[in-house]
């Protein structure tokens, strides 16, 4: 019985001082919002009810057991119950999207897959108080700097009136409304699309949609061009050339024997494109233009920009992907070992943490082309498998 209370008096201690430590920090955020020229009664009022929210905690420290394949990403992504639903929303909200069209460049399509891939069309916007996952993380030394710039961005939303605190809820991160702006992005890009005299993300297509537009062209969205397509690749194809890092003319991947899904020639256009595996060298290929890059400034996810490049195809009417393929997934101690046995065979993964980073995807490469293996920087079982062997053998 003594252990029991003795443990209880611990846990309530730990609590009492991290209460104590939110509050001191509530009080330095409200001290920087002032200082920041943020001062109507609505703003201090915001301050002094924001929580703690150790669930926000929680999930920023989590990991998955397992990283998703990129073929379970897309499938869990890209459903045939969303495209239908993308193209309804599509026409039922034609003269707003082919205004933003005209005004930002944006295609149709490409802003209701934003909507679908961040929101599933305004289903989720998620169910956090906003201003209190913003202070948690602020208060939280791991990005706490980050985090304070945006929760004083969030608090500019309340103290220019276009939002109420309360009706303010988002992701654990903070992210808000149909298109899931962070605040910071929401202050540099956000518009009064309707002309009703505020922001409102939350319930205003119209704010919504010319937002989005709005970021999209100051990220440098171009109009007329497409994301990228699906393609053929050579059996000679030298898969050290399938990287972000290696831009071409259109013109010089068909000289490289490179061509459509379909297998027809690549169009005659003056652009450059890169060549991304997300799969590996057994999946499909893509060949990547600008406006890829573009959607990567949303979000740095080579498999969420191909998704929102994808939807907004099948929303179009294109149809689905050419090349069938299985992937399976590897475990976050998988990919650790692999960076570890890359790093003991001399090449540089960096410190093993589970993620494959640019880092480790090069190591891969560099292993890949000592070994005479397909060098696509794809980590998969079967690299494991041979990381291993070769480990082995010179352990020999």
């Amino acid at each position: 019985m003594a252990y029991w209370r003795s443990l209880l008096l611990v846990l309530l201690l730990a609590a009492s001082t991290a209460h104590a430590d939110f509050n001191a920090c509530r009080d330095r955020l409200r001290d920087q919002a002032r200082e920041a020229g943020i001062t109507s009664e609505a703003a201090m009022q915001a301050v002094a009810g924001v929580q703690q929210r150790e669930r926000v905690i929680e999930l920023d420290r989590s990991q998955p057991e397992f990283l998703r394949t990129f073929r379970a990403y897309l499938d869990r992504r890209v459903t045939d119950e969303r495209v239908e639903r993308g193209r309804r929303l599509l026409r039922e909200h034609e003269a707003l999207l082919r205004r933003v069209h005209r005004d930002y460049g944006v295609p149709p399509a490409y802003l209701v897959a934003f909507w679908g891939l961040e929101t599933n069309f305004g289903d989720h916007f998620g169910g956090l108080p906003v201003l209190d996952a913003l202070a948690t993380l602020a208060c939280d030394q791991r990005r706490s700097e980050f985090f304070t710039e945006q929760f004083l961005e969030a608090l500019r939303i309340v103290d220019a009136g276009d939002m109420q605190p309360e009706r303010m809820r988002g992701s654990w991160a903070g992210a808000m409304g149909h298109m899931q702006f962070m605040p910071s992005t929401f202050a540099a890009h956000a518009v009064d699309y309707d002309g009703s005299g505020r922001i409102d993300i939350w319930n205003s297509l119209a704010d919504a949609f010319g937002s989005a537009g709005s970021y999209l062209r100051a990220a440098g969205w171009q109009p007329g061009e497409r994301w990228g397509r699906e393609v053929q690749l050579p059996g000679d194809f030298d898969y050290s050339q399938a990287s972000l890092d290696t831009r071409r003319p259109i013109r010089a991947w068909s000289g490289l024997g490179v061509r459509t899904a379909a297998g027809d020639a690549l169009p005659r256009a003056d652009m450059d494109g890169s060549i991304v595996l997300p799969a590996g060298h057994d999946g499909p290929a893509f060949l990547v233009y600008d406006n890829f890059r573009v959607i990567l400034r949303w979000n740095r996810s080579v498999s969420y920009a191909i998704a929102v490049g994808h939807l907004a195809d099948r929303i179009r009417g294109l149809g689905g992907l050419h090349t069938r393929w299985q992937e399976e997934a590897l475990s976050v101690d998988a990919v650790r070992e692999t960076q570890e046995l890359l790093n003991t065979l001399g090449h540089d993964a960096g410190e093993p943490d589970g993620l494959p980073g640019p880092s480790t995807r090069a190591a891969i490469r560099s292993f890949q082309q000592a070994a005479g293996r397909p060098a696509d920087g794809h980590p998969d079982p079967a690299l494991l498998e041979a990381l291993r062997e070769a480990v082995d053998t010179d352990d020999d």
